[in-house]
């Protein structure tokens, strides 16, 4: 970029890493409005460092694209067409600034230094080197850079999977020890349900690291879980905003031993899962740890897992997956079947989870039985249920789960109009 010494200048009062989701890019006018956002926020005395995903429905435009000319779809070529979405963004966000006055500079992942693995298409961040970011920060430019990228050990383009920008957001700012990173998106917050769910649902404040792992883990659609593991891991605070309001959102920040947390904060839905069960299997050591590892070795993730008590010597184990993941998670059942013994393999994918999250439920006795009393009153059966110390998950049927998430946000006492 050509940066010279006499061009440095001293840090402003904050830096604060901002990302920008596709709709918030999503035309001339948005990136407009964006550019705006940004200058402002250098106007009030802090460095900026935006990030940017594709346009819209680019990068699904892309894929259809490769779709057509090719059934296999190279991972290496794939990265390499998916990554221009984002490259589009940066220029066109960095030459919306120059126009306002705010000289900015524009950087693909590999220029920023986000070093990745060589798995394509979903490949993990190993190391950040974010050295040109933090010249052009003490330069004086507003670095803008494309999301969902980076270069792999190898040197080759990869792209980092779904939430991808959130996550190059989010490591930039571990990287640079940003006071906070903003991402901005289509909604004002987390909220305490899906508003399309539920009409009540009202927009939270604050909520702990923690917790918004489970809201993500379990059906929560503003932040990918992957971002907030990394967020949490290196202490990032970050702070869930809309890019069309501008209004302060929700902030996702270590739990505060001194404050008595809601006991639930959300109820989340996810119908994106199938369960799977595998019936008659022989009741002794080494069958599930057999099932379960041929279902890894095929990259089946395996999420809630229930085994019933066993009689006369058999039992059933039943397990729920990505629906997407079903039909591999069917074969590899049917094939391992005859391997260790078991009756048959049946699959459902008319189901749903639903789940309370809260992180006062470790000190609050009552949180299951009034879960399960408002679920029973509602006449909604309950299929399996898991658990962990802040969260209680449900797989019912897929036609029940609006009727049960509705139910819970009102018997937890979570509808907007109660506060």
């Amino acid at each position: 970029m050509g940066l010279c010494p006499a061009q440095l200048i001293s840090r402003y009062m904050a830096l604060i890493v901002q990302k920008f989701g596709g709709t918030s890019v999503g035309d001339a006018e948005r990136i407009g409005a964006v550019a705006d956002h940004v200058a402002r926020t250098r106007e009030a005395g802090n460095e900026v460092v935006v990030v940017v995903s594709a346009m819209g429905k680019f990068t699904d435009g892309l894929i259809r694209l490769a779709d057509e000319v090719s059934p296999t779809r190279p991972p290496r070529e794939l990265d390499m067409l998916l990554t221009a979405g984002e490259r589009i963004s940066m220029a066109l966000v960095s030459m919306a600034l120059g126009a306002r006055g705010v000289e900015a500079a524009s950087f693909t992942g590999s220029q920023a230094g986000i070093i990745t693995n060589t798995d394509h298409t979903r490949a993990k961040i190993l190391a950040m080197h974010p050295d040109r970011i933090r010249e052009a920060l003490d330069a004086g430019f507003v670095p803008v850079v494309a999301g969902f990228q980076g270069v792999s050990t190898e040197k080759d383009i990869t792209t980092l999977g779904r939430g991808g920008s959130d996550v190059t957001a989010v490591a930039l700012a571990a990287a640079l020890h940003a006071d906070v990173c903003e991402i901005y998106t289509d909604v004002t917050g987390v909220f305490s349900a899906d508003p399309r769910v539920v009409s009540r649902a009202r927009r939270l404040a604050k909520v702990s690291f923690d917790e918004m792992m489970e809201i993500a883990a379990t059906g929560g659609r503003v932040l990918m879980l992957r971002s907030v593991e990394f967020a949490r891991r290196h202490g990032v605070p970050l702070h869930v905003r809309s890019s069309f309001t501008w209004e302060p959102g929700t902030w996702i920040v270590e739990e505060d031993p001194t404050m008595e947390e809601a006991v639930v904060s959300a109820i989340t839905d996810d119908k994106s899962e199938a369960k799977v069960t595998v019936g008659g299997v022989p009741d002794r050591p080494g069958i599930a740890a057999k099932l379960f590892r041929r279902l890894a070795d095929r990259g089946v993730n395996v999420d809630m897992i229930v085994q019933n008590t066993g009689a006369n010597g058999l039992t059933d184990i039943s397990f729920t997956v990505a629906k997407t993941d079903l039909v591999a998670a069917s074969e590899t059942c049917n094939i391992v079947k005859d391997e260790i013994g078991a009756a048959e393999v049946t699959t459902d994918d008319n189901i749903g989870r639903v789940s309370i999250v809260g992180a006062g439920m470790k000190s609050s006795p009552g949180v299951t039985a009034l879960m399960f009393e408002t679920l029973y009153e509602n006449g909604i059966n309950i299929e399996m249920i898991s658990t962990s110390s802040i969260r209680i998950s449900c797989v019912l049927r897929a036609d029940k789960v609006g009727d049960a998430v509705r139910a819970l946000h009102t018997a937890f006492g979570l509808d907007a109009d109660e506060f």
